[in-house]
């Protein structure tokens, strides 16, 4: 999906929300368990409530290999269930995978051509050679990870190298990649007072932005800071919308949470 497509959605569905497929098999609905493939009855459900209110999906990776082979080829179901049913959505594959350049290949193919999703996330830590083989892939995306969400972010990426905090110096670094034009950056909404600074240097790129509503993120916020011309964000929730019942009204629920985020949205728009 070319970023182009992906305004269009934007401003076709008054959203820039991301729902983030976080599957836990304790925390879904009980009477799921009983399902053949409980994982991907969970996502189906939650993908056909929430599909009209949202522009992008974000299975959590982790969150299927923690099951093996049955959480890998629930991943691939649920992939595939989007891109043959809503092809219009944009897909995340929070895999934060970063490694030497070969390797970074195959981690590529196997998310870009083997599960077809439109964007992978990327840990920065190793460099150039980590991050451009999946810059390589025509209408992909890669998106960084620039400054977290979680506290440990105030670890490293905030320390002060040369005088400039480490996040920022990511940022410029990774505008010399190349196919950098290729690049979206997760920025955490806990974070939100740091966007305007952030858009000095990635004034075009799209931000992701986990941590709106079970973490405690401001949506207003974010977007006073880091919205651009093209809005320029993608706000995910997790947790908020698909665990929002867990009754068998779960899917309904979740619609209900999401709706209240995209009329929100509309309205900043």
């Amino acid at each position: 999906m070319t970023t182009e497509q992906l305004v269009e959605q934007i401003k076709l569905k008054n959203s820039f929300l991301c729902v983030g497929l976080d599957v836990d098999l304790n925390k879904i609905p009980p009477h799921l368990l009983k399902e053949e493939d409980p994982i991907f009855a969970f996502n189906k459900a939650i993908i056909d409530a929430t599909h009209d209110l949202c522009v992008a999906y974000k299975p959590n990776i982790a969150f299927f290999e923690a099951y093996g082979l049955k959480g890998w080829q629930a991943l691939e179901k649920t992939i595939s269930y989007i891109n043959e049913n809503y092809p219009e959505i944009f897909t995340i594959a929070d895999a934060k995978r970063g490694d030497i350049g070969n390797t970074s290949t195959m981690y590529a193919k196997a998310f870009f051509e083997d599960l077809a999703f439109d964007s992978v996330t990327i840990a920065p830590y190793m460099g150039k050679d980590s991050v451009e083989p999946f810059l390589a892939f025509n209408d992909k995306h890669t998106i960084l990870l620039a400054l977290t969400s979680n506290q440990g972010a105030f670890d490293f990426q905030t320390k002060l190298i040369e005088g400039k905090e480490l996040y920022k110096h990511v940022l410029e670094t990774s505008k010399t990649y190349q196919n950098s034009e290729n690049l979206m950056y997760v920025v955490g909404a806990t974070k939100a007072e740091y966007l305007a600074e952030i858009r000095t240097i990635v004034p075009d790129s799209f931000l992701l932005v986990p941590g709106v509503g079970a973490q405690g993120g401001n949506l207003q916020e974010v977007c006073k800071y880091g919205m651009n011309d093209q809005v320029g964000l993608l706000i995910n929730s997790s947790r908020g919308i698909i665990y929002a019942s867990q009754g068998e009204d779960f899917a309904e629920a979740a619609a209900k949470e999401a709706k209240v985020l995209q009329e929100q949205m509309k309205a900043l728009l």
